[in-house]
C-alpha cells in the first residue's frame, strides 16, 4: 500500500482490552515482527458499571491511564531492542461506556430476531457516564504526546452521543458535552499539569484522586483547563499557578452537573442533564482559584486580555 500512497499511516492489531489472556505477549510478538512498517497500535476499551458503583466506575480512567502506559511500554521495548529511533503511537479505535443496552438487546432479539434495523446497542446515557466520558478524554490529553487518535465509538444512536427516533426527533445525550467542549476547545497544545488532590479508595483502586485535571494552549494564547470532581458530596477548590501564562483573564466556566448521577436526557427532556454558567475563576497575580461542584465537568476557560 504505501508503494501507492507513501504518505498513508498503518495502524497494528493490538488486543482489546488488558483482560484478554493474551494481552501484553499478543503485542511484543506482533511489533517484533513489524515494528519498521507500522506506525500506531490500537486499542479499545469500554467501561460499564454494573454493580452500580459509582466512585468504582468513575475510577475507570485510572484503568485507562494503565492501559496506555503499558502497551507504551511494550512499544518501547521493541524499539529498544531493534535499536531503533523510531517511536510508536497509540490509536484507540474504539472507546466509550458501554453496558446499559445488555439485557435490552437480548429482549430485542427474542422478539423479533429477524427484523430490519433493530434497535440494538442503543445504549440510554445517564449523568455519571458524562462524568467519566469526560475523565477518559482527560487522560487522553494527560497522554497526548503518545495517543495520536482517539475515536468515540459510535456518534449516533449505537453507544453515541446523539440519538434519534425514526420519525421523531433528534437530542443530545449526557456524554456528548465532555466530547463536544473537547472537541472545541481541546486544541493546539496539551499540557499536561501537576496535579495534588484529595484521594478515595474503592473497591479496584486505591488513591483515586477527587479532582482530575488537563489543560490545553491555544493557538490563541487561551489556556483550557478539563476538570472532573468525583466528591460525591463536597465542593472542591481548584488552585492553578498560571504565572507562566501572562495576559490571561478569566473567560467562562463551563459546569455539568446532576443532584441524581442516573439522570439522562430523553426526547421529551433533552436539556435534563446539560451545561450551565458557573462562577468565574478568580485570578490574582497568575495564580486562579475556582470551585468545581461535586459530581461535576469543568471547563474553565481563560483567554488573552483585550
Amino acid at each position: 500500500m504505501k508503494w501507492v500512497d507513501p504518505s498513508i499511516e498503518v495502524v497494528a492489531c493490538g488486543s482489546a482490552s488488558h483482560q484478554m489472556p493474551t494481552y501484553g505477549e499478543w503485542e511484543y510478538t506482533m511489533l517484533d515482527e513489524c515494528y519498521d512498517n507500522v506506525d500506531y497500535v490500537s486499542l479499545h476499551r469500554y467501561y460499564g458499571n454494573p454493580t452500580n458503583d459509582t466512585p468504582g466506575f468513575l475510577a475507570r480512567s485510572m484503568d485507562l491511564d494503565d492501559f496506555i502506559k503499558e502497551v507504551v511500554a511494550i512499544c518501547d521495548a521493541v524499539g529498544g531492542k531493534k535499536h531503533s529511533k523510531k517511536k510508536l503511537n497509540l490509536s484507540f479505535d474504539e472507546w466509550n461506556v458501554w453496558y446499559h443496552s445488555n439485557q435490552q438487546d437480548q429482549e430485542v432479539w427474542k422478539a423479533d430476531k429477524w427484523g430490519r434495523a433493530l434497535p440494538l446497542l442503543e445504549d440510554i446515557y445517564n449523568f455519571e457516564d458524562a462524568l467519566l466520558a469526560g475523565a477518559i478524554l482527560i487522560t487522553f490529553l494527560k497522554n497526548a504526546d503518545r495517543v495520536k487518535v482517539a475515536c468515540l465509538a459510535q456518534l449516533v444512536n449505537v453507544i453515541a452521543p446523539i440519538m434519534t427516533r425514526n420519525g421523531g426527533g433528534v437530542w443530545a445525550q449526557t456524554i456528548y458535552w465532555p466530547m463536544m467542549h473537547a472537541s472545541k476547545y481541546g486544541r493546539g497544545t496539551a499540557l499536561r499539569p501537576i496535579l495534588s488532590s484529595p484521594v478515595y479508595d474503592c473497591a479496584d483502586y486505591e488513591k483515586v484522586p477527587l479532582v482530575d485535571a488537563a489543560a490545553t494552549l491555544g493557538d490563541d494564547g487561551s489556556v483550557t483547563i478539563f476538570a472532573v470532581n468525583r466528591d460525591l458530596k463536597d465542593d472542591i477548590a481548584l488552585e492553578c499557578d498560571l504565572r507562566a501564562f501572562e495576559g490571561l483573564v478569566p473567560g467562562d466556566h463551563i459546569v455539568l452537573h446532576h443532584d441524581d448521577v442516573k439522570a439522562v436526557n430523553t426526547e421529551e427532556k433533552p436539556d435534563e442533564v446539560a451545561p450551565v454558567k458557573g462562577r468565574k475563576a478568580r485570578l490574582d497575580g497568575g495564580r486562579m482559584t475556582v470551585k468545581l461542584p461535586a459530581l461535576s465537568w469543568n471547563v474553565i476557560r481563560l483567554v488573552p486580555e483585550k
